[in-house]
């Protein structure tokens, strides 16, 4: 290698090395970690056949969101605390778009029925799941059942927003996290005087206010339901 050659390929290395040092200084380790996690649980997505991408922040997560409900009419909307800290349902409504939020204050149990029914058939399904495993499958734990029903059939499109503290290693440890994160803090949210709102922890109760009744695993993307999966690295929900 001549001089000069050298001597612009030793720049260019240490110009390389610079930007990679003030990239690496600018993360925080936690945030490394959620990076490098959720890159490898979208890789493992798109081997399932479902429509996987990373982004960095929620503001990215939400401008997604956004545009993958774009063309849709209807709204389905799951129970959840990531995409309410989104804040994507205002700006749907907005843009006038038919919300089917189930959640919203002073309906009468009648019209909730009828809203998770139409859930089942809106033109985008915006939900979260319980976890996701490092090698690309959907755990969720409904009381219902109506989330779970809508994110494997029935809507046009459906939208999985999660973090990447959601991810686990495998299924079993995906239960566990259900059982000592997801469910407790859910109840408590929710209200429910279940024995884990006390202990912390699932109790395995029998109680009529549980919310832990029904069980699915997304392996890989359902044959008719065009599943979109956005892992955020940034905790997100519960």
């Amino acid at each position: 290698m001549s001089c000069s050659l050298q001597r612009l390929f030793f720049e260019a290395n240490n110009l390389y090395n610079d930007e990679h040092k003030e990239w690496m200084e600018m993360q925080t380790p936690k945030q490394w970690q959620l990076e490098t996690i959720g890159k490898k649980v979208v890789e493992a997505l798109r081997k399932n056949n479902f429509h996987a991408e990373y982004v960095a922040t929620k503001e990215e997560a939400r401008q997604k969101v956004l545009s993958l409900a774009a063309d849709s009419r209807s709204i389905g909307v799951g129970g959840s605390v990531t995409i309410r800290e989104l804040g994507v349902l205002e700006q749907l409504a907005a843009e006038g778009k038919e919300l089917l939020d189930h959640n919203l204050p002073g309906l009468k149990p009648e019209e909730i029925l009828a809203i998770r029914r139409k859930q089942l058939t809106c033109d985008c399904f915006i939900c979260s799941t319980n976890a996701v495993t490092m090698d690309g499958q959907l755990v969720n734990v409904d009381g219902t059942g109506n989330r779970v029903a809508a994110m494997a059939f029935g809507p046009q499109r459906v939208v999985v927003v999660a973090g990447a503290n959601k991810a686990v290693k495998d299924i079993q440890a995906a239960l566990d996290r259900i059982e000592t994160v997801a469910a407790p803090l859910n109840n408590k949210r929710l209200n429910r005087p279940n024995p884990c709102t006390q202990s912390g922890i699932c109790q395995d109760c029998s109680a009529s206010t549980r919310i832990c009744n029904i069980t699915t695993i997304i392996r890989k993307k359902p044959h008719m339901t065009d599943i979109h999966v956005i892992i955020v690295g940034e905790e997100l929900g519960y």
